[in-house]
């Protein structure tokens, strides 16, 4: 007998069994694998922000190391079932832990985040990139080669699309990014388990390969089962106060603390308010453009599913309509039913007055018929990535325009003018680029430092003669303070943030970046 030639299925299962159970596995070898490789772009997006940059690289190197692991296959000639099954184990066991190994580091050694994410995503993309050569060439001893190819890849392509739907749709927000990865971590142990059956009469040690399947099924069915005392402790570390709600949806990871500051909400990581000083973050937003009107009837939020804003505006007797639009159905729940939460917004969501949407705010713009209202408050967050950015173009002011009643104002919240300097007045360059008016202001909010607005009109803005009453933070002698620049803050040359180009982006991730010093 040659012993370079492949070995025989005389003594294994019949042909067919074998290839349909093999051709199985490649399904889910590959909606596996994109698990994988589409976990570690979101966290990274999540943690990192601009999502596309994060994507991308994360992308490229993960189809970059799938290359490395094609080209490494062609060393493996002997005991192809046996390697199989043994690369089915360590991806099983490296990717399915991907998300949970990346949510420790980034609580417990963020420097080394990003040096871990990218060597993670080599190794489990070598790995994957492994799998489907040596499944092919087990294969071929029974399956013409026309018929393999074909075959295979469309049993490929088919887990890859089964997966890129229920990704962000239902494994995310159901089972959260911790659960999903370990998830099919089992799956891919539970490949190796099969493949060790169906090739026992070819594996030598096939005592040791039983053990490590049954280690490795037991590792990850353990690491399943306190996923959410995983995603406890690297939260808790990050996020440093008691953690009271925690969920992840398609759109953010959407995380509340207590602890000395009271409540805080944080929007992939990213501070949104905290319960101590929020009411000086949402009178400022809210009440120069309600006051300034003078007696204000339709009312549009875009952002805010907290409620806060709503609140403040609910405080003007003349108004009979808010129309709260939110792309996160998750938030407006939370901070409608949630006890504690609710009553941060005075229970402004249960309003009769309030009317909610959760869609995109730029398309809900876009669409028929143009309802127009007296105020409209943008409550979006920070511009780091290019999904939010785009709702900061050129593109997103039009619309707005569009929908503002001709004696009308909207305000734009609009990052800090001390930290990112450029970037605040690359939103006002960007107002005043569709023909508005644009009136700029900021106010010292202690959870985030000097924090800027922009009040964008057709008429120029005057300054109400009166606020409501039982405001604790602005009063009409003490609003012009608001106007006032100093030299720090004052006005710099900026470009206009356009879809195609969304400079702002890029620009907001450098100024805050100097800041965390990265």
């Amino acid at each position: 007998m040659n012993p370079a030639a492949p070995p025989t299925l005389a003594a294994a299962p019949a042909a067919r069994p074998v290839e349909i159970a093999l051709l199985a596995s490649v399904f889910v070898v590959a909606a596996c694998g994109l698990v994988y490789e589409l976990s570690a772009a979101a966290l990274s997006s999540y943690l990192l922000g601009d999502s596309v940059l994060q994507f991308s690289t994360v992308i490229g190197t993960y189809l970059f190391a799938m290359g490395i692991g094609s080209w490494l296959s062609r060393y493996f000639e002997r005991q192809l079932p046996a390697h199989f099954l043994r690369i089915e184990l360590l991806v099983a066991l490296i990717g399915g832990a991907l998300p949970a190994l990346l949510f420790i580091a980034n609580a417990y050694i963020p420097g080394a985040f990003r040096l871990l994410l990218y060597s993670l995503v080599l190794v489990v993309g070598t790995l994957v990139g492994l799998e489907i050569p040596l499944v092919m060439r087990i294969l071929r001893r029974n399956v013409r080669l026309k018929d393999l190819v074909s075959q295979v890849l469309t049993f490929d392509y088919l887990g890859a699309l089964a997966v890129s739907i229920a990704f962000p749709l239902v494994l995310v927000p159901e089972l959260g990014m911790i659960r999903t990865g370990l998830l099919f971590g089992l799956m891919n142990a539970a490949v190796a388990l099969w493949a060790l059956w169906l090739f026992r009469h070819e594996l030598r040690h096939v005592g040791a390969h039983a053990i490590a399947c049954g280690l490795s099924l037991a590792a990850l069915t353990g690491a399943f089962l306190l996923a959410d005392r995983i995603t406890t402790v690297a939260e808790d570390k990050f996020y440093q106060d008691r953690i009271v709600f925690s969920a992840s949806s398609p759109y953010q990871r959407i995380v509340v603390t207590q602890g000395s500051a009271g409540h805080r909400l944080f929007l992939n990581g990213n501070l949104q308010f905290a319960e101590r000083d929020e009411y000086r973050y949402h009178e400022a937003l809210v009440h120069p453009v309600m006051a300034a009107h003078g007696a204000p009837k339709r009312i549009a939020v875009l952002g805010g599913g907290d409620g806060m804003a709503v609140r403040e505006i609910l405080k003007y007797p003349s108004v009979e309509s808010v129309t709260l639009v939110e792309l996160d159905p998750n938030m407006t729940r939370l901070f409608s039913e949630h006890p504690t939460l609710s009553t941060l917004n005075g229970g402004a969501l249960k309003s009769p007055k309030l009317r909610i949407v959760n869609t995109d705010a730029f398309q809900w713009l876009q669409a028929e018929p143009a309802e127009t209202f007296d105020v409209i408050v943008v409550d979006f967050p920070d511009p780091t990535n290019f999904a939010i950015g785009k709702l900061y173009t050129n593109s997103f002011d039009a619309l707005l325009d569009k929908r503002l009643a001709a004696s009308g104002y909207a305000v734009i919240q609009t990052t800090s003018p001390l930290v990112a300097r450029k970037s605040f007045w690359t939103v006002v360059q960007t107002v005043e680029s569709v023909g508005l008016a644009a009136t700029p202001y900021h106010a010292h909010v202690p959870s985030f430092g000097e924090w800027g607005f922009v009040i964008a009109s057709r008429r120029p803005y005057r300054l109400p003669i009166a606020l409501p009453e039982g405001l604790r933070f602005l009063s009409a002698s003490t609003l012009p303070l608001l106007f006032d620049f100093p030299l720090d803050m004052s006005r710099v040359p900026a470009d206009v943030q356009r879809l195609s180009n969304q400079a702002l982006v890029s620009t907001y991730e450098r100024e805050w970046g100097k800041v965390a010093g990265h």
